[in-house]
């Protein structure tokens, strides 16, 4: 598998849908599925897709823990960002450890 994306602004915050009080985090599968994204959802214009690494995933989930924000491994890009599949932190630290290790081995 190659590298997972979030979508990130310039200055650092990243973007997140308020699900009912919990923060979602759409998950993209390539920079190129973000970027289509972003046409489709206008909050998403100031945000550029980034890949995810162990440090961007201690960013995204708060200090006390990670029951405010799960993540969204998004299908379809084009479908907008309901269709997709709910991660937890720790289903998403594995995807991107063995993105890691695909990549550099």
């Amino acid at each position: 598998m190659s590298s997972l994306y979030g979508m990130r602004r310039a200055n650092g915050d990243w973007f997140a849908l308020d699900d009912h009080g919990r923060f979602r985090v759409p998950v993209f599968r390539s920079s190129r599925d973000g970027m289509l994204a972003r046409v489709s959802n206008l909050g998403m214009l100031l945000f550029k897709p980034v890949a995810l690494d162990g440090r961007a995933l201690g960013e995204l989930v708060p200090v006390n823990g990670g029951g405010e924000v799960y993540f969204w491994l998004v299908d379809n890009p084009f479908t907008g960002l309901s269709r997709g599949q709910t991660i937890d932190h720790a289903q998403l630290a594995l995807l991107v450890h063995d993105a890691a290790q695909h990549a550099q081995g």
